[in-house]
């Protein structure tokens, strides 16, 4: 039996559907073999009673009874077989790894367990080197699935078929065998496990992109909460600096207060002083003469001779009289109401400081909101003249002849930036010095350029102008008459903040608030807005222009050549 099994192939002894040693082989009656639970199974799935080798046709399902002889053949060779793997592993335990806590132990492997290197899908076993070489070699075995070796391998096979969980229901997200497809999943949308695979794979492919850009959308967010204390901070410095500047400099002014008041009272007493060192200065040389009179009364008085005596009387009645101190005081200085007057004297100082200290910190932190802004010659009166760089303009004695476009004003001497803005803040600088008229401010996109125009808010213009070189108004519908300067202002400054709808203007020179429109409500696009105003006589005849923050004013003369 031996040497006859020798001379059989290996495959000879392999079921075709598990593709292991036959188990109970039974014979089909078109002469193939397969293991008896093999072959009822199939049949039990199949709705056609057929050979799954030769497809031949049943029509009445054939008794299956063991095939002794090739079930002792099969036993022997599994046997055989067994022998072999065991000598062969206990002559390579030594070259491979002893498993190791953590690591999957060799089924197989009896005493000394090795490493294993795999695990099949089909035998639900893990294999070390030595009994994982049939998988490597015999036909039949080369077609069982090898994976990575794993330990639970009993949760890849149907815990109600005990048959390998090689399908994927995506009706119910779950892994099934083949006999759960015909029965507890039947209607359901079944696919391989390799398609299965790719379906869960390409969502979390899916799931991890859409977590990289959340991920991605959090690390901008921090950064922008990072961009957001950044500038806190930097805001805070520069506010921390402005009020200690504002502080510092009224502490100044309440110190100089103080010095000043302690040097008015100690003038009073050092004058109070010298009045008395005046009078007792006098009153000591009164006395030094009395004294001396005292002397000679005294020395008189004890003379015995008459005729000397009454001679001499007649000298002495004649000396000369002391002042009379009767009347004469050294009244202390009242101090009442001194230090009260200093400290309305030093409120008044304060207060006025405080205003002139409050206005420049308010005009160098709107001042940081700088922008660049030059003159469109598309929107400017044929009278107005612009300089070749855009930032300055004058009314000229000739009207030009241009093309007419929607953007121009034609009757109203006035021009727009060609900038707009329409969200932010935003300040500009505009040197009015030498003229007599002008306006300034910012207009809507879709205002009125045609004709005679309102510059009020309802009409979309937010301005104030100068009139005859000291009449302001703020056109606020109805105007606004504003405090005439004591001199008009050399630089006015423009301050739009667009959430807040906010419009401010100050005179820069001495960082005072003008006026400013509040409660605005900006929806549309604005622009700055330029009217250097008629020239009659030639008395305004100088240009608006637009001028850098904190540029010396020396440097901002009129340009020598206008033209568009």
């Amino acid at each position: 039996m031996s040497a006859a099994s020798c001379l059989l192939t290996e495959d000879q002894f392999l079921c075709s559907i598990c593709l292991d040693v036959f188990t109970d082989p039974v014979s089909t009656p078109c002469g193939h073999n397969f293991c008896k639970a093999c072959i009822s199974q199939h049949w039990d799935i199949d709705v056609r009673c057929q050979c799954p080798n030769c497809k031949e046709a049943f029509n009445i399902k054939p008794e299956l009874r063991v095939n002794t002889f090739i079930s002792e053949m099969a036993a022997q060779f599994r046997q055989s077989a067994q022998q072999k793997a065991s000598s062969s592993s206990s002559s390579s335990s030594s070259e491979q790894h002893v498993v190791q806590p953590g690591e999957v132990p060799c089924d197989v492997c009896t005493g000394t367990r090795l490493k294993a290197l795999k695990s099949c899908l089909v035998c639900l076993q893990s294999y070390c080197e030595t009994h994982l070489e049939p998988h490597l070699k015999k036909t039949g075995l080369k077609r069982h699935q090898l994976i990575y070796p794993e330990e639970n391998l009993e949760g890849r096979t149907c815990v109600k078929h005990d048959k390998l969980l090689e399908l994927f229901c995506k009706t119910d997200q779950v892994c099934v065998c083949m006999l759960c497809t015909v029965s507890d999943h039947k209607m359901h949308d079944v696919v391989p496990l390799k398609e299965g695979y790719e379906g869960k794979k390409a969502e979390l492919r899916k799931t991890d992109a859409d977590i990289q850009q959340m991920i991605q959308k959090r690390r901008l967010k921090i950064q922008e909460m990072n961009r957001s204390v950044k500038l806190s901070k930097e805001g805070a410095d520069r506010e921390i600096a402005d009020g200690v500047q504002v502080f510092t400099a009224l502490k100044e002014s309440v110190e100089r207060n103080q010095a000043e008041l302690i040097d008015t009272i100690k003038e009073k007493q050092r004058e109070t002083e010298e009045q008395a060192e005046g009078f007792i200065k006098e009153l000591e040389q009164d006395i030094s003469e009395l004294k001396k009179r005292s002397s000679e009364v005294e020395q008189l008085s004890r003379s015995e001779d008459q005729l000397h005596l009454l001679q001499s009387f007649r000298s002495l009645s004649a000396a000369p009289p002391t002042k009379n101190w009767t009347e004469v005081r050294v009244r202390p200085p009242s101090y009442e109401g001194t230090v009260r007057g200093a400290v309305i004297k030093l409120h008044q100082t304060l207060v006025k400081q405080m205003k002139k200290l409050l206005s420049e910190v308010e005009l160098k932190r709107v001042q940081r909101y700088e922008v660049e802004v030059t003159l469109d010659p598309d929107t400017a009166n044929p009278n107005l003249v612009l300089s070749d760089d855009g930032k300055q303009v004058r009314h000229g004695d000739v009207e030009k002849s241009l093309p007419d476009n929607p953007k121009r004003f034609d009757s109203c001497a006035n021009i727009l930036a060609k900038q707009s803005f329409s969200s932010g803040r935003l300040y500009y600088e505009v040197q009015v010095k030498g003229k007599t008229d002008w306006d300034l401010g910012v207009a809507r996109e879709s205002i009125n350029r045609k004709g005679k125009i309102s510059l009020t808010p309802p009409k979309g213009y937010w301005t104030i102008w100068l009139r005859n070189g000291n009449e302001y108004k703020a056109l606020a519908g109805p105007g606004v008459r504003l405090s005439s300067p004591e001199s008009p202002p050399q630089k006015v400054g423009v301050f739009v903040d667009y959430e807040e709808g906010l419009v401010s203007f100050y005179d820069v020179d001495t960082a005072a608030l003008i006026y400013s429109f509040t409660g605005c409500c900006f929806k549309e696009k604005l622009y700055p807005l330029f009217g250097p105003c008629n020239n009659p006589s030639g008395q305004n005849s100088a240009p608006l222009i637009i001028s850098p923050v904190n540029q010396p004013e020396q440097a901002l003369a009129p340009h020598p050549l206008f033209s568009f």
